[in-house]
């Protein structure tokens, strides 16, 4: 086969996207160059790369085969620039960063302290749900990823270097709202609001209730945070979620931390890469920085955690006229 580099580069963004237009705005070329490329790699393959039904595009399996090594030239690629930048004593390089949608409250501050330091660099930040972000490892598309938990499906080195408190939150008005000591019992008949299966903070709270005898009443699966703190505020029921999320809510009463003994539960903040990863200098720049610097910037600014902690001990809101207790 007679590949070019610059076919197997389109192609890599168009089977990305799964999206011609968006792969050559990202490249800036027209629609019928991008096309002409990807038809011009078919015959070169000598069999179909993609299939359109409708609007839309999908990869066919030599397609998706051939993307898998696309982006595995492209990675080789840009670890020999940047490797070649370092030997001539350059700051600049790229850094792709994914990290876990619980992540992003935090994840732009670590960065921009980065990129005051290092004002050359080149930042890819992803934020995706923690599927995703694992996938992307294993495929090498990310060179770092911020993660609650590391994942057991995928060797990888994974280094702890900011605590993650969890807590169990519900509406302002709750019965429990004010309650000092909640037993873990208590909560046993109430309505969870879940994160996806597969969510660090969803298999936490799981180990938690079993370890103390709960079988939640029932449970609504949602799939980010934002809904979750929005269905929690509207009384549809209690949730288990990172402090580091609800600091704004708390702040403004518009969540009540629950007071249930043996939390919050102390966990970590792993930063994870492929065991088999060379880090180039770069990204390595950006472990170290992570690994000394990081505390101060996970935590919420000084303001921030004041006013919440303000709004943590006033007086709940009174439970509106004719609302049933739950």
């Amino acid at each position: 086969m007679h590949l070019t580099l610059r076919q197997l580069k389109i192609f890599e963004a168009v089977a990305r996207h799964l999206s011609v237009s968006r792969a050559a705005e990202e490249l800036h070329l027209t629609q019928p160059a991008v096309s002409m490329q990807v038809r011009s790699l078919e015959e070169a393959v000598g069999l179909p790369l993609t299939e359109q039904v409708g609007k839309r595009i999908f990869l066919t399996d030599a397609g998706a085969e051939l993307a898998r090594h696309a982006r595995v030239v492209a990675s080789q690629l840009r670890e020999a620039e940047e490797a070649l930048l370092a030997m001539k004593g350059l700051r600049g390089g790229r850094l792709n960063i994914g990290v876990v949608s619980t992540a992003k409250y935090f994840a732009p501050r670590l960065l921009t302290a980065f990129r005051r330091r290092y004002p050359e660099v080149e930042l890819r930040l992803g934020v995706h749900n923690r599927g995703e972000i694992v996938s992307q490892l294993a495929d090498n598309e990310i060179d770092l990823a911020i993660m609650g938990r590391p994942p057991p499906e995928l060797e990888t080195a994974s280094e702890p270097f900011a605590e993650n408190p969890l807590v169990f939150v519900a509406a302002p008005d709750h019965p429990l709202a004010d309650a000092r000591r909640i037993a873990p019992k208590q909560l046993a008949g109430e309505s969870f609001l879940l994160r996806e299966p597969g969510s660090g903070t969803r298999a936490a709270m799981e180990r938690f209730l079993a370890e103390n005898g709960v079988v939640p009443r029932r449970t609504v699966e949602m799939t980010s945070n934002e809904t979750i703190k929005q269905a929690v505020m509207a009384g549809m029921g209690i949730s288990f979620i990172s402090e580091r999320t609800i600091v704004l809510e708390l702040a403004t009463g518009h969540i009540a931390r629950l007071n249930v003994v043996g939390t919050p539960l102390r966990r970590h903040w792993y930063l994870v890469q492929r065991a088999d990863k060379r880090l180039l200098p770069v990204a390595e720049a950006f472990r170290q920085f992570l690994l000394k610097e990081s505390a101060g910037l996970v935590e919420p600014p000084a303001a921030e955690r004041l006013s919440a902690e303000r709004g943590s001990s006033r007086a709940r809101p009174k439970r509106a006229a004719g609302r049933p207790r739950r």
